[in-house]
């Protein structure tokens, strides 16, 4: 069944601006184009995956598997990227007056600034990636570009950069999995990716500068605190790094130098731990136990404990209930 994304594509501009979520970060519907002043999909087709259930802040990214095809004339509201998985094709692109012709191979990127206007025809089937930007998630990513408003990124049709490909595929891998520590890892890694589109793309190139040292006692142990209550919410990175009172990435820095571990990890281990508190009460269900510890459903979380328990939930109950009847 088509999303609800999909069933409104003749909304209107207005009633395209992105939203925030209810902790205040801003979340993208899709990843949309805009055409003669109306919001609409990217591609007619769904996407074969998509970050919309999980909503990272600033990032939406789709999947897509299409036949030969005509994108027309279209303008980007967001940043752009687009990155070919399979398919060497041959592809025409029109924007600013001029028309290029490019073969497509896996790896094969778009970079495009937001406000890009362009059509491009595909001369066979590919199966591609389509990622949006905000532009605040390349302000706010660190101290440095904080004060801008935007930040411009050059253009570009027929880029292959193996960090770009290997981020989007480690987002596309976690949506995959179910997304185990919430949104948290996605943005983790779109915080990643800004960062390094900031040092390598931006017209300005933006170098962050090194920290040292780790979070400072009171702060770590603020966010140490939220964390522990409450695992069974969605914690994004922006909440912790606002409760430290920097930015993403420098709070991702320092919090790894403090804890030994990325944020994202931590929170991953902390539910497993509650989990697993939870699962030597006999009278708690491993549906009960799953939920309090935040993961979002029961298959959800048996598949991610056996993975990294190396047994069911089920298995590793029944085991505790019997060491403690004997």
């Amino acid at each position: 069944m088509a999303s609800k994304h999909w069933a409104n594509v003749s909304q209107s501009l207005e009633g395209f601006q992105v939203r925030p979520s209810t902790t205040g970060r801003i979340v993208l519907p899709g990843v949309d184009v805009v055409r003669a002043g109306r919001a609409e999909p990217f591609l007619d087709s769904p996407p074969t995956l998509s970050s919309a259930t999980v909503q990272w802040g600033g990032i939406a990214l789709e999947n897509y598997t299409t036949p030969a095809v005509f994108i027309p004339r279209h303008e980007h509201p967001e940043h752009f990227l687009h990155l070919v998985l399979r398919g060497t094709v041959k592809y025409e692109v029109s924007t600013k007056g001029r028309s290029q012709r490019f073969t497509s191979r896996p790896g094969t990127i778009f970079l495009l600034p937001r406000g890009t206007v362009d059509e491009v025809n595909w001369t066979g089937p590919t199966q591609r990636m389509a990622v949006a930007i905000h532009p605040l998630l390349l302000t706010k990513v660190l101290e440095e570009t904080a004060h801008e408003s935007d930040v411009e990124l050059t253009e570009h049709w027929d880029l292959t950069d193996g960090h770009i490909s290997a981020l989007l595929q480690e987002m596309t891998a976690d949506l995959d999995e179910g997304s185990p520590a919430g949104t948290i890892y996605g943005e983790s890694l779109a915080n990643t990716l800004a960062v390094y589109l900031l040092k390598r793309y931006a017209t300005r190139p933006v170098t962050p500068i090194a920290c040292k040292g780790g979070l400072p006692g009171y702060r770590l142990k603020l966010v140490l605190d939220f964390i522990a209550n409450n695992l069974e919410e969605s914690i994004s990175l922006s909440q912790l790094a606002t409760i430290a009172g920097m930015s993403p990435h420098y709070f991702s820095e320092l919090f790894k130098q403090s804890t030994g571990c990325t944020p994202h990890n931590y929170v991953l281990v902390q539910r497993l731990e509650r989990a697993k508190q939870r699962l030597r009460d006999p009278k708690c269900s491993v549906i009960e136990a799953g939920l309090d510890a935040g993961f979002q459903n029961a298959s959800h979380f048996a598949r991610i404990f056996r993975k990294l328990e190396g047994t069911t939930p089920s298995r590793f109950r029944a085991d505790n209930v019997l060491r403690a009847r004997s």
